[in-house]
């Protein structure tokens, strides 16, 4: 079984919103996507997809973005981003994704061999721009969200399994120093964080490597419209 990812989709099925917009890199991206995607991706695989799925703005509206990927290969995985606000209920979201659709918000999920857990996050001080009160008190709340999905991962692993995390936002500031998050995130032994929300007119590194775990931005445009595979589970 592999584990890919890849994030920030932007779909809009039912109400079209152009993303080529926003550059070159988003011409017919979802054609590139699929092809990357039917290419690597079996049905025994796993596919994260870290936010910012559908542009839709209620629940009903994104089920046509659901079910266009409902068709490719593989387990889909998701967890809410900041562009998300079709999500509200995560029991009213559970029951409406098709078949081999899952969603995680701040809980985990066990596979073979593979825990996976996640929450959105939110951005983190740098020290350097001003950070208001509403930013903190969202940015405390999170804090205690991902603690909540560790916990939950950490209460289905089994001996031998891999662990890894999704957030929406990046853990760290824009200088890649530690924050709450990657203490926590280092203090419940993850091996690989999944996270998107970045995009190209912002610089990123797709791999980074910080206290022997492996940071992954997998935003669609960062990657160049391709699935980055995070690891193998089994032979």
């Amino acid at each position: 079984m592999k584990v890919f990812a890849i994030s920030d989709l932007h779909l809009s099925i039912n109400n079209p919103k152009p993303m080529d917009i926003f550059g070159p890199v988003w011409d017919n991206y979802l054609d590139k996507i699929f092809a990357d995607w039917k290419a690597k991706v079996s049905d025994d695989d796993i596919v994260l997809l870290a936010g910012d799925f559908s542009w839709a703005m209620q629940l009903e509206d994104s089920l046509a973005d659901f079910n266009l990927l409902s068709t490719l290969a593989g387990k889909k995985i998701i967890i809410r981003g900041n562009h998300d606000y079709w999500w509200k209920s995560i029991s009213a979201v559970r029951a409406a994704l098709p078949q081999n659709f899952y969603a995680i918000q701040n809980d985990a999920l066990r596979f073979d061999g593979l825990v996976i857990c996640g929450t959105r996050g939110w951005i983190v001080p740098d020290g350097v721009q001003p950070f208001s009160a509403e930013n903190q008190k969202i940015f405390d709340r999170e804090v205690i969200r991902l603690e909540l999905t560790l916990k939950s991962a950490q209460a289905l692993r089994q001996e031998g399994d891999k662990l890894i995390c999704m957030m929406h936002y990046p853990p760290t500031n824009f200088r890649r120093e530690d924050s709450a998050f990657t203490e926590l995130i280092k203090t419940y032994n993850v091996d690989a964080v999944v996270y998107g929300h970045l995009h190209a007119k912002k610089k990123g590194i797709l791999s980074t490597v910080r206290d022997e775990i492996v940071y992954h931005l997998t935003s669609c445009d960062m990657t160049e419209n391709k699935l980055i595979e995070i690891c193998q589970i089994g032979e």
